[in-house]
């Protein structure tokens, strides 16, 4: 059994306010609770921040508990483990005795643990004849056992904040892409308004967003991101309500104007295209029948064709430019179409004009030239204005000048590899 009684600490070791609070706390455990200590140590690491324990200190609770005989903990089973710095060491992957020492005092402080010190500072346990301990020394799981349910709450918090977390960066991401897609809409379908200013305005939305984002940081953005949406949606809305309004009024224009009019068609004369050959001997032109309108070659199925380029792997493109995915298909890039498309969006939002974006994929290709604005997507801080750029790579690709090896290889050893490399 164990005694009811403060206990100081052995040798230099001051006593403190805290020590005395954490062994009144050990006695405050009701009868008959228990907890399996993997669960409960589970508890604790998903709380470590709310505990104010490092990684390190955790290591050592783990050796901790793993002296203790039993996978229940109650207070009817002994709640003190005695284990030497030797096998504490072995058991803490190794830790050295000072280390051991500091991590020790931050669990005490922490309220996870007391010390209950013997006469000469050992750790041992008296036993009976019987061989059951009648009395230990050394650290006491008291203090977690009960603060359990404590404990519990704070994981089960912290979780639901990680939860909350997630969803709302994942509601962002969804946002963000449906406002990117929806401008290149608007742009490419020539809609009315200033889109110019939205675009900036979506611009900026996106730059205020952290690396290190938390659902306090996130959510007023989530906010202005989600009514620049609907605003968006609005104008769009009203384009189709437009377009509908005016082809029925053409529908009805056009009936009316048929029906009014009283074509014979017996009266027309039959109308042929006529094209003149002149062939040696003949007088006059010669003048034959032509069933079809001929067809003349335009001036860019004239021009010469542009250079076949090899393309790089999809997965070092994405290695490399890891933030494209996000305005792929369904949020993701399996294949080089969803990239392709990806580079359609990312171009109307970085303000590159469908002409600058033409002339590289005539020079470049299709699949480099969207490999290219990944590229300056994931180096956008870095580049004024994202147009120029690109029609300056253009004019070197042009010469033989720009290939796009050197800029993807330096991007992919700079970046970490993710999830979402495609296989």
């Amino acid at each position: 059994m164990e005694s009811r009684y403060v206990t100081t600490p052995f040798g230099r070791r001051a006593m403190s306010l805290g020590m005395l609070v954490n062994q009144q706390l050990a006695e405050t455990i009701e009868p008959g609770i228990t907890r399996n200590k993997w669960k409960l140590f589970r508890a604790v690491c998903e709380a470590r921040p709310s505990l104010g324990v490092t990684d390190r200190a955790l290591t050592v609770l783990d050796a901790l508990l793993t002296f203790y005989p039993d996978d229940e903990i109650s207070k009817a089973r002994g709640l003190v483990v005695f284990p030497s710095n030797a096998q504490l060491s072995l058991r803490a992957r190794g830790m050295t005795a000072a280390t051991l020492r500091r991590h020790l005092a931050v669990l005490i402080d922490a309220g996870l643990i007391l010390r209950k010190d013997s006469p000469n500072g050992k750790r041992y346990a008296r036993r009976s004849r019987a061989g059951e301990i009648n009395e230990a020394f050394g650290f006491s799981l008291a203090p977690l056992l009960a603060r359990a349910a404590e404990i519990e709450s704070m994981a089960a918090q912290v979780v639901a904040e990680r939860e909350l977390l997630r969803i709302t960066r994942d509601r962002l991401t969804v946002c963000r892409r449906d406002v990117a897609k929806l401008i290149a809409t608007a742009f490419d379908e020539g809609v009315p308004g200033d889109w110019g200013t939205i675009l900036d305005m979506f611009r900026a939305l996106v730059e205020r967003i952290p690396r290190v984002a938390t659902v306090k940081t996130i959510s007023p953005i989530l906010e202005e991101m989600e009514m620049l949406r609907s605003e968006i949606i609005n104008l769009l809305e009203i384009r189709v309500k437009t377009q509908k309004i005016d082809a029925r009024e053409s529908q009805i224009e056009r009936h009316k104007q048929n029906s009014n009019l009283n074509y014979n068609y017996e009266s027309e004369p039959r109308q042929e295209i006529t094209r003149v050959a002149s062939l040696p001997g003949d007088p006059q032109p010669r003048s034959e029948p032509v069933r079809g309108r001929s067809r003349e070659r335009s001036p860019h199925n004239r021009g010469v064709a542009p250079r076949s380029l090899q393309s790089f792997p999809l997965g070092l493109v994405l290695q490399a430019c890891p933030q494209i995915a996000d305005y792929g298909p369904c949020g993701r890039i399996d294949n080089w179409r969803d990239l392709m498309a990806a580079a359609l969006v990312v171009r109307t939002m970085l303000g590159v004009s469908p002409t600058a974006y033409e002339e590289a994929c005539m020079a470049m290709g299709k699949e480099n030239a969207a490999t290219v604005i990944a590229c300056i997507l994931e180096r956008g801080g870095h580049i004024n204005s994202a147009g120029g750029y690109l029609r300056d790579l253009t004019r070197r690709t042009e010469r033989s000048e720009f290939a796009v090896g050197p800029m993807l290889m330096a991007l992919a050893r700079a970046s970490v590899p993710g999830s979402r490399l495609a296989g």
